[in-house]
């Protein structure tokens, strides 16, 4: 799953001019203390295995959040293994050697024979048309038998249970494009309970009910992909527009990949990208940075280190002609505008986030006052900037509903006309201070809670490599210009450099 609601990075990434830093860390220190940046309160420590940890004390009530991040998503998965680090995330919620069985020698027993039992069964289904239908229904019989046999030796939600039985708020975890997310917040005199689940997690994880939770997530797959067609819009919506960049893979995999991940593949998949050297953790709360510290050594040190592996992937080549797209289905129309544009730290990437505020952001925002409350062809149009992801070269994209009776044509269009304005009319130096005024106001809202700081810190710790990109980030807004925005948009937000996805109406006969 992606962070919801609008790209974390703009929502997260934004630091404090220095009246507005002051007011945000009010919130973090007492308020005897006197102004000092946000970076003074972050300890930042790397373990000898390469694990990289944010703490934060914040003595505002007895709870902490805490974030591990790992830099793995779709993006790092094989071809014909789409699906891999989603369903991982499912897996790793099932226990560890200790956590969710009643004798783990037992259900090792059974579990060798179910991963056995499923990969006969396997190899026989990718046989298609030739495959032995009397066979297959022996092997998913025994099958089926060995899994209620592993089932008596299996504690079910058993991490879930024990978070839910010490206080736990907000216990989750999701899978993006580029980053693996595990989350969960606690009263401040458990922190020693989340160290051990967590560690243990990260070093002794069982696959137990792999094959019955691949099923699950091929009916997840149905249900909120194939027969939503908005989302279905997306999917080949991304899979139109990057041709190279493996942001063109759905997080949650394809059909026909799924169906055959192997429990060999995801342990694998675990081990090269699960490691310390490629994981952040963020502790904000409650708490004393140095005992806090010494938990963490004394659980997550002793995880064996393992070199990251080197990533590198095929580059976007430069799109030379508009790309466009129809989905036919039984439900409104809608539409999907995406243009190639570079990622952070680039500096084009901040006037995006520039132009994504003036084209969609509140009700007083361009697209809103021209196509939904103008025009009236619209119930909302909205702009993001960074899909689907932040580690390499993304999309600025505009969506929309068009309002009956306009269609989409019309929407596009009207669209288009407001680009237009962008590229020819400087943005008046009111309306860009606005702009300016509500990023500051979102960042300090945003870091408001624990969870809150634990989340952007992490993300950018992982994400740009340092927690502090988010500290600079006001600076680098406030430094866009008019002349900035409009050589952007002249140079990115043009034809033979977008991508349109349109969702039409199936006509009944």
């Amino acid at each position: 799953m992606r962070p919801s609601g609008k790209r974390q990075k703009r929502i997260a990434a934004q630091a404090v001019a220095a009246a507005a830093l002051a007011a945000v860390l009010v919130a973090l220190a007492p308020v005897t203390t006197p102004a000092y940046s946000l970076e003074d309160r972050v300890q930042r420590v790397v373990l000898e295995n390469g694990l990289r940890v944010l703490l934060v004390e914040r003595h505002t009530s007895p709870t902490v959040s805490f974030y591990i991040r790992h830099l793995v998503g779709a993006v790092d998965e094989a071809e014909g293994q789409t699906g891999t680090a989603h369903l991982l995330e499912h897996m790793l919620f099932k226990g560890t050697r200790t956590i969710g069985t009643k004798n783990f020698k037992e259900e090792a027993r059974v579990l060798k024979r179910v991963r056995a039992s499923g990969a006969a069964l396997d190899r026989e289904r990718m046989k298609g048309a030739r495959a032995d239908e009397a066979e297959l229904r022996r092997l998913a019989q025994d099958l089926k038998e060995l899994q209620n046999e592993a089932k008596e030796w299996a504690v079910e939600n058993e991490i879930d249970r024990l978070y839910t039985e010490n206080g736990s708020v907000d216990l989750n975890a999701s899978t993006g494009q580029d980053v693996t997310t595990y989350k969960v917040s606690l009263p401040s005199n458990r922190i020693e309970l989340w160290a051990r689940i967590e560690a243990d997690r990260m070093t002794n994880p069982v696959l137990r009910e792999f094959y019955t939770e691949r099923d699950v997530v091929m009916e997840e797959r149905r249900q909120t992909y194939e027969s939503v067609p908005a989302r279905k819009l997306s999917e080949l919506f991304l899979a139109t527009a990057f041709t190279a960049s493996p942001y063109r893979r759905p997080v949650i995999g394809w059909p026909s990949d799924i169906a055959y991940l192997s429990p060999d593949t995801l342990e694998a998949f675990f081990k090269q990208y699960h490691s310390p050297a490629n994981t952040v953790i963020a502790i904000v709360g409650d708490i004393h940075a140095g005992k806090t510290l010494e938990l963490v050594k004394t659980y997550f040190g002793r995880i064996p280190a393992h070199p990251p592996k080197v990533r590198r992937v095929t580059e976007e080549p430069p799109q030379n002609g508009q790309k466009r797209i129809e989905l036919v289905a039984d439900a409104s129309p809608s539409l999907i505008i995406g243009w190639h544009k570079p990622t952070l730290p680039s500096f084009e990437d901040y006037v995006f986030d520039v132009i994504e505020a003036l084209l969609s952001k509140g009700r007083t925002s361009r697209l809103h006052r021209a196509v939904v409350q103008g025009k009236q062809i619209a119930e909302e149009v909205s702009a993001v900037n960074g899909m689907p992801g932040a580690r390499y070269a993304n999309l600025f994209m505009i969506t929309g509903t068009p309002r009956h009776p306009h269609g989409a044509d019309e929407l596009e269009e009207a669209v288009y006309g407001e680009l237009e304005k962008l590229k020819k009319e400087p943005v008046k130096k009111q309306e860009l201070e606005k702009i300016v005024n509500q990023l500051r106001a979102e960042f300090i809202r945003e870091l408001n809670s624990n969870a809150g700081l634990a989340s952007r810190l992490s993300y950018y710790e992982i994400i740009a490599g340092d927690y502090r990109y988010m500290t600079r980030y006001i600076e680098m807004i406030e430094k866009v210009t008019p002349k900035d925005i409009m050589e952007a948009a002249k140079k990115y937000l043009i034809e033979e450099n977008r991508t349109v996805a349109v969702l039409r109406k199936k006509v009944m006969p």
